[in-house]
């Protein structure tokens, strides 16, 4: 049971109750809204995230914990698509950065502005439900690996 009958239910795991609560509000998570909308896969828009600044594909594949051998086929799109460009570094020829384009800077502005809305749900709250809320997070993700 969820929602608020578990709620009522004798005995019920209060962290059980809080995480079905958290996990109806986030899941799908809403990058894959804002993804969509960009038309981008999940993956292209992780790593145009990452890509505050030009980055090895070690780097992106640490961002997005994956394998380095499933970047090479993100980058792949993001340069198909003009987002992107690999280049060579300066300081060690061998190694090769990657960069965004002006399209894929742009792209990956409106991406972090959509990130930075919160959600309806979330606005619709008063600010005291706001704080508390912002509070119980925080603590909980200080206890996170």
């Amino acid at each position: 049971m969820s929602g608020a009958g578990s709620a009522r239910a004798g005995g019920a795991d209060p962290a059980k109750q809080a995480w079905d609560a958290l996990s109806s509000l986030v899941y799908p998570p809403p990058f894959l809204v804002i993804a969509r909308r960009l038309g981008l896969r999940p993956a292209a828009f992780g790593a145009l995230r990452a890509l505050d600044r030009p980055r090895t594909m070690s780097e992106i594949a640490r961002e997005l914990s994956c394998d380095n051998s499933n970047v090479t086929g993100i980058v792949d799109g993001l340069e198909e698509r003009g987002l992107a460009v690999r280049r060579a570094d300066e300081s060690d020829r061998r190694v090769k950065l990657i960069a965004l384009t002006d399209q894929g800077r742009r792209i990956r502005a409106r991406l972090v502005r959509a990130l930075e809305k919160p959600p309806a749900w979330l606005s619709s709250l008063s600010a005291a439900d706001q704080r508390a809320l912002r509070d119980v997070l925080q603590r909980a993700a200080q206890r996170v690996g």
